[in-house]
């Protein structure tokens, strides 16, 4: 188990929004932790000076581009990048210093799994260079993958079902637990579980983690098998969460 960094882009700055509140037809909703105006590049230096890997770089919504571009460029294959990414401008990515890209809306394609898109992203990018964005939200008590800007739900639930079948497709998968996101209000602890019991892939989870004892119940409930992304309780996100703490306990973690 490790500690993925995050930089997350909104309107072209480095934000931290709670994400429930995303919202495409009325932005006065969205409620954001923090905004910076210290460019991406800046914590993609960051975590290069860390030996952070497999961290990512979401852009929600549009106007984040040249700030995303900027990051990869100062940490080339030191970070996946997210937001909007499909099978025409995937190599694009890549070739501007991704190790990976991450896939959602175009992939889960009205509400559905979209198999001839998934397939020719594949085709196109290999599936050791493939994150799927498995981020969800709860209804009638069961998971269920959200899409546009985690406004927009699907009918594929996170099961253990979902998660073998498309496990053969990518290299990884990345879930943010939506309905906790930039709330600090802890993990979703049956979504951990769940992860750590059925993928049988590198996952990490995202959402509500407020101290170093939420990693530590990352690690119980996910077995080992669950990474953690951190973003708003950190204090380099406005938070009380010490970063430096965090980079130290990766580190004993992974015996470095």
């Amino acid at each position: 188990m490790k500690f993925r960094p995050c930089i997350d882009l909104h309107a072209g700055q480095v934000k931290q929004i709670v994400g429930s509140t995303l919202s495409d037809s009325n932005q006065e909703a969205t409620t954001e932790n923090f905004s910076t105006d210290k460019p991406s590049e800046e914590f993609a230096r960051l975590y290069q000076r860390d030996r952070l890997t497999g961290g990512h770089v979401i852009m929600l919504g549009p106007g984040n581009t040249e700030a995303a571009k900027k990051a990869l460029e100062a940490y080339p294959q030191g970070l996946q990048v997210g937001g909007g990414i499909n099978v025409d401008n995937a190599q694009e990515w890549l070739d501007a210093g991704a190790s990976h890209i991450i896939v959602t809306s175009h992939v889960f394609h009205h509400g559905k799994v979209d198999w001839d898109r998934l397939d020719a992203l594949v085709n196109k990018v290999g599936k050791g260079r493939l994150v799927l964005d498995l981020s969800c939200r709860s209804k009638g008590g069961v998971y269920y993958v959200v899409t546009d800007r985690w406004q927009t739900f699907t009918d594929v639930p996170v099961d253990a079902e979902t998660l073998q079948k498309l496990g053969t497709y990518c290299n990884e998968f990345l879930v943010h637990g939506v309905d906790n996101e930039g709330k600090q209000c802890g993990i979703l602890p049956d979504l951990v579980e769940l992860l750590g019991a059925h993928s049988p892939i590198p996952v990490t989870y995202a959402g509500g983690v407020r101290h170093l004892d939420d990693l530590a119940l990352v690690e119980q409930l996910g077995k080992g098998k669950v990474d953690v992304t951190i973003g708003s309780a950190l204090d380099c996100f406005g938070g009380k969460l010490s970063y430096d703490k965090v980079v130290e306990w990766h580190h004993a973690q992974e015996g470095n």
